[in-house]
């Protein structure tokens, strides 16, 4: 039997994957150093492949700041870590498909790599700001004790681990102010793109401090022609009279997994009742209901320039400087279906048609005003009136995240936020899906960040950020489910908490081969011993690939338990000494996936039986063992 890697994959080994997928001949094979057989990549063949002219130390078009390299190789970089299930911190276990998971992001990100992959529609983040006065991430952030100054306010020691987790405050004094700070967002973004959708888009709050570098490096990850908006959100009701310019905006910016599946990943906004007294029907077209636009455009071409004859007889032309929008044979077929319209008595320039009856919905500005998606001002409000008192700064307001929900998903997309801050993202999510009956499912991010001693939060006793944004999920669904008895009765307002954590796999189950007999046969388990079938059975998920919401149920079979996710995507039992009945009656369920303790049987004789078992009775399961 196989085990199970109980790491993730390099991001190395999915690039070669990609490159070998579209360049079989490039991709070879060759001893590495520690005299194993490896894949490699034939540069030479590569760079012949993709063109004459390749850059090799010499001046190009390129963005760069001192430790992108680093950043980049963080971001391909496995690591041996596990999310492990709190069902006392989470809310409607057992049927909600919504998670919470605590952790640093850029970690948490890289443990959904295999089950989330290709399949979040949405991503919203409201990362730091780098303003010079807030923290941000150190990505090499493990720090022994005897390290960690405990006045610093740059380390805190995380709850489960009692490890020190760096996050530093980036002053403008520092030199790599601005490198440090591309570094964290590069290697997150990165790892994000890859979670997406085909038809997925990510939604990325930033202010002036580093728009411009946000910009760039969004263009590098994404591509420049996927980029599809910079929006302008006014977040201010009314200028800061302390400043000659008061700043009165942040941006949004947008962007696509791939650009030609723009016209289905971000939906028009919905018409209003405003919107369609707009339209009206004249004519008594038989279409219904439209409004008129220009059938001119700027510039002189040639073949635009035909002169048309009005119902009424007279010749008209496109006015100076302009030509008609379409070739002529277009025109034609507008008219001959009654598209356009000429005026009341049939004699002016033409107009096209639209119609309330073809329209999805309106396209939406760049501008979004605080009167249409809500200020800072009122997304304080808000979280301070539902959870009864000040505990978080710097909120953004529930109206602005549900107007991007409502652009960029539907039915039961998923959408994540791994900076999820007060988790005004997953409320967002529950009050569009109690609007429009959604399914849609949220998966909220966050570092849990200590609430200073002396700030609201702490007073009102929030150890962590975590735990605010747990608590307004929590008092958020209530709340929803209280205002929208009819539409809102079978909502999903729970959430599964996972924290981040190291793996469940003692140091000996990744190198065995440095261990003396002597001392593998004294080691009982190559499980951790706080480790429950519960964290088990997740880090299982996690391994293979399956999404961490799908429901599972445990039961006793021939005294022992064994647990069934998703009605047989996986089966598990980790009991030792399981009895051959037990195996047989898990094979006959014919599950696509099992797997055991390596511990649960006595040798190798006892495995070989387990893999008659199952080719006899389920052969394509596939069997591994941790």
């Amino acid at each position: 039997m196989d085990k199970m890697k109980c790491e993730t994959e390099s991001g190395v080994e999915r690039n070669m994957d990609r490159i070998a997928a579209m360049f079989p001949q490039v991709v070879t094979e060759v001893k590495g150093e520690d005299g194993k057989i490896t894949r490699a990549v034939k540069w030479d063949v590569l760079k012949e492949l993709l063109s004459g002219e390749y850059v090799e130390g010499g001046e190009c078009y390129d963005f760069t700041w001192p430790g992108k390299r680093a950043a980049i190789a963080e971001a391909a970089k496995s690591i041996r870590k596990t999310l492990r299930p709190c069902k006392a911190e989470s809310k409607d276990w057992d049927t909600t498909e919504n998670l919470y998971i605590e952790g640093d992001n850029l970690e948490v990100l890289k443990l959904l790599q295999e089950s989330y992959l290709g399949k979040v529609k949405m991503i919203y983040i409201d990362p730091p700001y780098n303003t010079g006065n807030d923290f941000i991430y150190e990505d090499d952030f493990k720090v022994s004790r005897d390290e960690w100054a405990e006045d610093s306010g740059e380390l805190f020691e995380d709850e489960e681990t009692g490890e020190a987790v760096r996050m530093f405050r980036n002053t403008e004094s520092n030199g790599r102010f601005h490198s440090d700070w591309c570094s964290m967002i590069f290697s997150r973004l990165a790892l994000a793109r890859d979670l997406l959708t085909d038809d997925g888009v990510i939604f990325i709050s930033i202010d002036d401090n580093e728009q411009e570098n946000l910009r760039k490096i969004c263009d590098e990850i994404f591509g420049e022609k996927n980029f599809v908006a910079q929006i302008v959100w006014q977040k201010r009701t009314s200028p800061d009279v302390r400043r000659a310019f008061s700043t009165a905006h942040e941006y949004i910016f947008v962007y696509v997994k791939s650009i030609e599946m723009v016209d289905v990943s971000i939906s028009p906004l919905p018409l209003t009742d405003e919107d369609r007294s707009h339209f009206s029907n004249p004519d008594n077209d038989p279409r219904g209901p439209w409004v008129s636009s220009d059938f001119t455009a700027p510039g002189f071409r040639p073949n635009q320039m035909y002169a048309i004859k009005t119902p009424s007889g007279n010749i008209v032309y496109p006015p100076p400087g302009r030509c008609w929008k379409n070739l002529e044979n277009v025109y034609n077929v507008l008219r001959d279906e009654g598209r356009l319209w000429f005026g009341d008595h049939g004699d002016g320039v033409p107009r096209q048609k639209t119609y309330v009856s073809e329209r999805k919905g309106k396209i939406g500005w760049t501008w979004w005003q605080n009167s249409e998606v809500g200020h800072t001002q009122e997304a304080t409000q808000e979280l301070n009136k539902l959870m009864e008192k000040p505990v978080f700064d710097f909120s953004k307001p529930v109206r602005l995240l549900s107007r991007i929900t409502q652009l960029a998903s539907k039915d039961d997309d998923i959408i994540v936020d791994f900076f999820s801050g007060s988790a005004v993202t997953a409320h967002a999510v529950m009050q569009l899906n109690a609007e429009d009956g959604g399914k849609r499912k949220f998966i909220m991010v966050q570092l849990p960040e200590v609430c200073a001693p002396d700030s609201e939060a702490a007073k009102a006793g929030y150890k962590n950020i975590c735990e605010i944004g747990k608590e307004r999920i929590r008092r958020a669904g209530e709340k929803i489910k209280q205002e929208n008895p009819l539409t809102a009765a079978d909502l999903d307002v729970g959430f599964r908490v996972f924290k981040l954590d190291d793996s469940n796999m003692k140091d000996v189950y990744y190198s065995a081969a440095e261990y003396s007999q002597d001392t593998l046969d004294a080691l009982v388990s190559n499980i951790k011993d706080d480790r429950t079938d519960l964290d088990l059975l997740y880090g299982c998920l996690l391994d293979w690939g399956v999404e961490l919401s799908l429901p599972h149920t445990s039961e006793n079979i021939d005294g022992v338990t064994v647990h069934t996710v998703n009605n047989g995507d996986l089966i598990a039992c980790f009991d030792p000494n399981i009895p051959e009945s037990a195996i047989r009656a898990i094979a006959k369920r014919q599950p696509l996936r099992a797997v055991f303790r390596d511990s649960s049987f006595a040798g190798a004789p006892q495995k070989i039986n387990v893999e008659e078992i199952f080719k006899l009775l389920s052969p394509a399961t596939t069997i591994k063992v941790i």
